[in-house]
């Protein structure tokens, strides 16, 4: 299978997005070539003592999308 058939982003183009977010830039999907619209993501305390911030970036042509803590860096 070819890499731009994969259903999900694979971790070098996770991690490009992500750095393209970090530094303010506007994600751009790495299939499409086309700029990935933000979604922001709550992730309520529920007793745990932090709140995380989570941010989901959509492709709007291809649909894969990437999720990530913010405050980390991570999927996670």
């Amino acid at each position: 299978m070819r890499a731009d058939e994969r259903a999900q982003f694979d971790p070098d183009e996770q991690r490009a997005i992500r750095e393209d977010y970090a530094r303010g830039s506007q994600p751009i999907c790495p299939r499409c070539s086309v700029p990935m619209t933000e979604r922001p993501i709550g992730g309520g305390s529920f007793g745990l003592g932090y709140a995380r911030r989570r941010e989901w970036l959509i492709c709007p042509k291809c649909r894969r999308s990437a999720l990530f803590d913010l405050k980390r860096g991570t999927r996670n």
